[in-house]
């Protein structure tokens, strides 16, 4: 329990918070716990959506500001990062509710009574993920800081945040159990459950392959495509002003960490392979000994007898870039 001084305190104490994002972390600090742990997630799918790229979401590891202007560039992976984050809060969010952790909600109010799906009719029953309340916690306080300033990177970031909270309620699932005679489908009760949040990583992840790259419009209250060629986006889609940096070497500013040092595949053609992970700079092989337990035996009763054997592998790491090449970029 945080008392109402303690809420206070812890957060005033949160770096990059606006007026409006600090009320409702004062009126609401179990909520912020949940947002917290939320974070943690949301970076682990961020990190494993691209843990084969040059830029594999590790920069964000780094920004104490976890709702900060997270890169500073207006990129395709800014878009990603905006909007897999705000889908991160809502979900959290969301469960927190189930599970009666927070005081504020709980679950779904208006799943009651009687409904119908393809199957016929159903009884809502069990606990409803209340999605509706997630959203409307997450839009005020995520969009909070975006609505402080009238610029185009604003407007794109709230594009983008709507995008992630959306694609959570998108895998929302009917969720049913059987009552009747030996489980025979004559009553049914039901819930809605939010999926897994790999699907949403998974589907934000094809809306960044296929994300559009916009300019603002005349009055300033939306985008046009920046190349004429391209469909107008539409609210599912991602959007972004700026290309990519390559990310093959550090820059800061750019939110490169350069893919020095990171691990690649040697037989692999594609993004995760050494020759398009190292950017061509070549990879250094170290031959590592690895222990594992191998020629595993189930003896009657219960247990399992292993050996441990070793085996030697060659691990690949990318060169860093020559000194005077690297100086260049910084």
């Amino acid at each position: 329990y945080i008392g109402a001084l303690g809420a206070r305190v812890i957060c005033d104490n949160i770096p990059g918070l606006v007026n409006k994002q600090r009320q409702l972390c004062q009126r609401y600090p179990d909520i912020m716990q949940s947002v917290g742990e939320g974070a943690k997630e949301w970076i682990r799918e961020c990190q494993h959506q691209f843990r084969y790229h040059r830029w594999n979401c590790s920069t964000l590891d780094r920004d104490h500001t976890v709702f900060g202007r997270v890169m500073l560039r207006s990129s395709r992976e800014a878009a990603f990062v905006y909007a897999i984050s705000s889908a991160g809060v809502v979900y959290a969010i969301t469960r927190a509710c189930s599970q009666g952790d927070l005081k504020a909600c709980s679950c779904d109010p208006l799943k009651r009574g009687r409904a119908k799906d393809e199957r016929g009719e159903f009884d809502w029953g069990g606990c409803s993920d209340n999605i509706n309340y997630g959203i409307r916690f997450a839009k005020a306080f995520v969009d909070a800081k975006e609505k402080k300033v009238k610029d185009a990177r604003a407007l794109m970031n709230l594009h983008n945040n709507r995008c992630g909270r959306m694609a959570v309620k998108r895998f929302l699932k009917l969720e049913c159990k059987c009552h009747g005679v030996s489980g025979s489908c004559t009553l049914r009760t039901c819930w809605l459950a939010m999926s897994d949040f790999r699907k949403t990583g998974d589907y934000l992840r094809k809306k960044y392959n296929g994300a559009i790259q916009v300019t603002m419009n005349q009055d300033g209250t939306g985008f046009t495509v920046a190349n004429k060629n391209f469909r107008k986006p539409t609210k599912t889609d991602l959007v972004y002003f700026e290309n990519s940096p390559d990310y093959c070497v550090m820059d800061k500013s750019a939110g490169s960490l350069g893919t020095a040092g990171r691990v690649c595949n040697k037989m692999s053609r594609g993004t995760d392979g050494c020759e398009v992970m190292c950017c061509g700079r070549g990879y250094d092989t170290t031959r590592v000994t690895r222990v594992t337990k191998c020629e595993c035996k189930f003896h009657w009763c219960c247990a399992v007898r292993c050996k441990e054997c070793e085996d030697t592998v060659d691990v690949h790491t990318c060169k860093a870039p020559k000194r005077a090449e690297w100086l260049d970029q910084t």
